[in-house]
């Protein structure tokens, strides 16, 4: 038994020595699914990986990038006077032989903007590090991430944080019935809401999930922030009837006189009896034309929404805030209404140019003999810009392009990269910001535009300390990382920016 049991032994080993110096055919290596995986990791193939994970994300900040930055002298706030007028008064210089002239008045305004704090975290496990070896540094680029990450958030305050414009209570809705066009019943009696929101209250929030009127941030360290979600106090509720007409085919639509310091509206609709008013729409107008009933419900319907919370108290006050503060004096234009749910467009000029930005122009010389700089625009609002210049001022819309062989290619369209400011003999440039709210253009300018004003920046952020890393204490298996930085813009002369909102790019 034992002499059979080694025989068996022997064989078993010497068919493995020989499977080893004749390998396997490639017939049986694809039945037993070895070639031709089904997967990248099936089977005995390479795992063709490229080391360092690829970062294909965009960072885009403009005007972080652009804005000078200087140190602070600690405080809670910068604090700074301006003399905004000489003469204010119109004194005549004329004087009579041996008479002494008249005295001049002047104009002073005091600022004040708070220091606020910025910052976000990240972590990696320890097992997340150990699995990253040869492949890349976890670690660096966690906190690579973050600072992209909080640079794209400080982007997002210097264009439109607010701290200091109360939206207040929207107004209420304006209605009419249309009997064409939609598919809303008749014989109905429909109810419609409006909130006016600031840049936040627009770029946070989406009709999918609804507006959070306060925004509960939960941190790290377990501590809790809240704050105002750019989300005005509700309007009072307007009805509108629909004709008793038999059709399905009704709209309605619905207007609100446009609110200072908003850039965007969420519109609700609801049907008299029922309970609720769900979030239809958010538009960029202040208008909407309904045609049809809203989908689903909202984690916040329109009963939530009675105070006003546009203000975030964590934040500072960026450019469309500092512009629309009641008395900056900075250039601020709500388009037309127009026909609701169809607003008001830009307009031609006949000469090249678009009429309300040389409307605004005009205004930035008359009362401040100056020029911006720079248009910050949304795409869309590009776009129509584009096709409106073009349309109306003959440009070359077709080039033709030859290389030395006599070949060459055909190029249709063309872009508009400046406006001329037909005033100032000035080219204003047009550009798109990843951040802009469609349907404004925010007018920026680059630098002082008086000679001996003593200030070196028109605008800078003002840092009681710059970014910086913390890496926390370990207290669990996990390296803990924050990006922090503490500032605020400030802004030495609000009129030389202005803004036109409420424009329908579409």
């Amino acid at each position: 038994m034992s002499q059979n049991l080694r025989q068996v032994t022997e064989d078993t080993i010497a068919r493995i020595v020989s499977a080893q110096r004749a390998p396997m055919s490639d017939d049986v290596l694809r039945a037993a699914g070895i070639l031709n995986p089904s997967s990248a990791t099936a089977g005995l193939v390479n795992y063709d990986l490229e080391p360092a994970a690829k970062l294909m994300y965009p960072v885009l900040t403009p005007l972080r990038n652009k804005i000078p930055r200087v140190s602070g002298k600690g405080g809670i706030q910068a604090n700074w006077k301006a003399i905004t007028g000489i003469n204010v008064a119109n004194m005549r210089g004329v004087v009579s032989a041996g008479n002494r002239g008249g005295a001049i008045s002047h104009s002073m305004q005091e600022f004040l903007a708070a220091y606020r704090g910025i910052g976000l975290e990240n972590f990696v496990v320890f097992e997340a590090e150990l699995a990253a070896e040869g492949f890349d540094n976890a670690k660096a680029l966690a906190v690579q991430m973050l600072l992209q990450s909080t640079m794209i958030e400080e982007e997002r305050l210097i264009l439109g944080g607010n701290t200091s414009v109360a939206l207040g209570t929207t107004p209420t809705p304006t209605l009419a019935d249309v009997a064409t066009g939609g598919t809303l019943a008749a014989s109905t009696t429909y109810r419609v809401g409006c909130v006016a929101l600031t840049f936040e209250g627009f770029k946070y929030n989406t009709v999918a999930a609804g507006l959070v009127p306060i925004v509960s941030k939960t941190n790290t360290d377990g501590s809790v922030d809240t704050f105002g979600g750019g989300v005005a106090q509700k309007s009072v509720v307007a009805t509108q009837a629909t004709a008793a007409d038999g059709n399905a085919t009704h709209c309605i639509s619905a207007s609100v006189t446009p609110v200072n310091g908003a850039v965007a509206y969420a519109w609700y609709l609801g049907i008299t009896g029922d309970s609720t008013t769900f979030l239809h729409s958010i538009t960029t107008i202040n208008s909407i034309k309904f045609t049809a009933v809203a989908a689903g419900t909202q984690a916040y319907n329109f009963a939530d929404l009675a105070t006003d919370n546009s203000k975030n108290s964590l934040a500072f006050d960026g450019l469309y805030s500092q512009i629309m503060t009641t008395g900056s004096n900075a250039y601020v234009k709500d388009l037309a209404t127009g026909v609701a749910g169809t607003g008001s467009p830009l307009t031609a000029d006949g000469g090249g140019g678009v009429t309300e930005v040389n409307t605004a122009f005009q205004a930035f010389w008359d009362n401040y003999r100056l020029s911006p700089d720079i248009m910050y625009v949304a795409a869309g609002v590009a776009l129509a810009m584009n096709a409106l210049i073009i349309a109306n001022g003959g440009a070359p819309l077709v080039r033709y392009n030859m290389d030395a062989t006599g070949g060459g290619t055909l190029e249709a369209g063309i872009v508009i990269g400046s406006i001329l400011n037909k005033i100032t003999n000035k080219k204003v440039a047009l550009v798109i910001h990843p951040d802009a709210v469609p349907g404004t253009i925010l007018f920026y300018s680059d630098g002082v535009p008086y000679p001996l004003s003593g200030v070196g920046n028109i605008l800078q952020m003002k840092m009681r300390r710059e970014y910086y890393q913390i890496e926390w204490p370990l207290k669990t298996r996990k390296y803990e990382y924050g990006v922090y930085a503490d500032g605020v813009l400030q802004n030495y002369f609000p009129p030389a920016f202005g803004l036109i909102k409420n424009i329908n790019y579409k």
